[in-house]
């Protein structure tokens, strides 16, 4: 007996961005404010880190709800509804739920169920990751139009009093969406990793300390419950950084990366229109637009200054400003690559939409 044919997937050749949104919270945070906290200057975080400001949630305000805010301007610039995405992805690393996912409840609040819905945890390689799926999904035909949101509350992980990486944090969201195109959108992925590096980056402690230090508590004599409370804060996870690795890596490593995206694409860096770098430290930047030799006719994301370091929403946040600025930049192209916690990586050339 033979083996039934299965139906084909209706294949698209090409996939672009067809749409981009933001949201930026409006609490605005100094330097000066930072400086309540940790023994600097205003002069000396505008000179290791090029930040003048940050934005930072409320504390009513989720991942979830900024989330929302930046979807629905890029579904809106996209010219379609919720109701016709095929999937929706969410990048964070800050949504305070291991489980259900973020993008399932952004799911439903935009009206877009039954649609897919999952979260990426690749830090601020996530939009960059996300992006890679959606292109993937709508080429292979499991998706006609695809959300990827970078959303994060990096206020909520962080200690005002550590220095190596909390005064360089914001919040904020960016989403896109990916659609079918007539002409390649998005070049070809490079993606990766180096767990070498695992720890980096990371968390000060895990979820598995506050447990323990939480029963301890428990089992103790001591019983009032705000003793317990106190206790499990100190040793609350919040982040924190080997500045001095993440930057020789970033610097060296990831300006690599970005030249083989630009191969991957066939173009040259003259071809560019712009360079959306994530925004994770302003020397970074200017470092990596040397290694690449960008013109200056390349205009070049600089989101940090006003809104510093947002992890998965800091690419597509910086994109949307420098459309914002720069309106024709729309049609050319831009260089993006995310590289962070992990320490992951991802870079694509795409279409401005």
């Amino acid at each position: 007996m033979s083996t039934p044919v299965l139906n084909k997937a209706r294949v698209n050749e090409n996939a672009r961005i067809l749409g981009i949104g933001a949201y930026r919270p409006d609490v605005i945070v100094t330097n000066d404010d930072v400086c309540q906290w940790i023994d600097s200057s205003d002069e000396w975080i505008r000179q290791r880190t090029g930040i003048i400001t940050r934005h930072r949630a409320a504390a009513d305000v989720s991942v979830i709800d900024m989330a929302e805010g930046a979807a629905r301007e890029a579904i809106q610039q996209a010219g379609i509804e919720p109701s016709q995405l095929g999937a929706v992805i969410v990048s964070t690393v800050t949504h305070p739920y291991a489980t259900p996912s973020a993008a399932a409840a952004l799911t439903e609040r935009l009206g877009a169920t039954p649609a897919p819905a999952f979260d990426i945890s690749a830090a601020c390689a996530g939009y960059c990751y996300g992006v890679a799926q959606a292109d993937a999904l709508v080429r292979s035909g499991a998706a006609e139009y695809v959300l990827v949101v970078g959303a994060e509350k990096l206020s909520d992980v962080i200690d005002n009093h550590e220095r190596t990486i909390s005064f360089l944090l914001g919040d904020g969201a960016g989403a896109v969406v990916v659609g079918p195109s007539d002409t390649p959108g998005i070049g070809p992925s490079v993606w990766g990793s180096d767990g070498s590096k695992w720890d980096a980056i990371g968390m000060t402690h895990s979820l598995e300390d506050v447990k323990k230090l939480g029963e301890s508590a428990r089992h103790s004599d001591e019983t009032d419950d705000l003793a317990i409370i106190s206790a499990t804060q100190d040793v609350w996870p919040t982040l924190r950084q080997d500045g001095q690795t993440v930057f020789r890596w970033a610097v060296w490593e990831m300006a690599k990366v970005a030249q083989q995206a630009l191969d991957a694409a066939g173009i040259e860096a003259s071809d560019l229109a712009a360079f959306v770098p994530h925004q994770a430290n302003m020397r970074i930047i200017d470092e990596m637009v040397k290694k690449l030799k960008l013109p200056e006719t390349v205009l070049i994301g600089r989101d940090i200054a006003q809104a510093g370091n947002t992890s998965a929403a800091s690419i597509p946040l910086a994109t949307h400003r420098l459309l914002q600025e720069n309106p024709e930049l729309s049609g050319g192209l831009a260089l993006q690559i995310g590289f962070g916690a992990g320490l992951v990586f991802g870079a694509q050339v795409v279409v401005l939409p």
